[in-house]
């Protein structure tokens, strides 16, 4: 079966599947229907790049703008285990009070570090983006494509 759409200068013929929907459709609905969310800074390239990336895919995320609306302990905690790091790894040096703080000093426990992310969230690394199979900390942006072409890929 057969959709025609008509103006003036063009004709466009969709082919539709036995479903109802072309494959294409159907591949676009995946992807609108995939919950993503991304940690986000609006004054960050890295996570303007990274949310931007998200968006080309078809998929419109959840938009934590966590300066504004910081995570709680529990959620960062549960952040940090679903990455696989150590809160040490999750630091920002630039732009942020690490070193007036003095972080580089190894006597910081990962649960002082976190207290310390809760207090200045400015420390928390971004973006972090999370999706059904993986969170993932997306420094380079580019980190992301591995989570969008397996997550937004039509299932057979």
């Amino acid at each position: 079966m057969t959709a025609t759409t008509v103006d003036d200068t063009v004709s466009v013929t969709v082919w539709i599947d036995v479903f109802g929907t072309s494959p294409w459709m159907a591949a676009h609905q995946e992807a609108q229907d995939l919950k993503i969310t991304i940690y986000h800074n609006p004054a960050c390239g890295t996570s303007r790049k990274t949310l931007a990336m998200i968006r080309q895919s078809g998929v419109e995320p959840e938009v934590i703008e966590y300066l504004k609306n910081p995570p709680s302990r529990e959620q960062l905690v549960k952040l940090i285990k679903a990455m696989g790091i150590s809160p040490r790894d999750l630091l920002r040096r630039k732009g942020t009070p690490y070193d007036e703080l003095g972080l580089d000093d190894p006597k910081w426990t990962g649960p002082e570090l976190i207290d310390l992310m809760i207090a200045h969230p400015i420390l928390i690394n971004r973006p972090i983006v999370v999706t059904p199979r993986e969170v993932r900390l997306c420094r380079p942006p580019e980190f992301v494509l591995d989570l969008l072409d397996d997550e937004s890929a039509p299932q057979e």
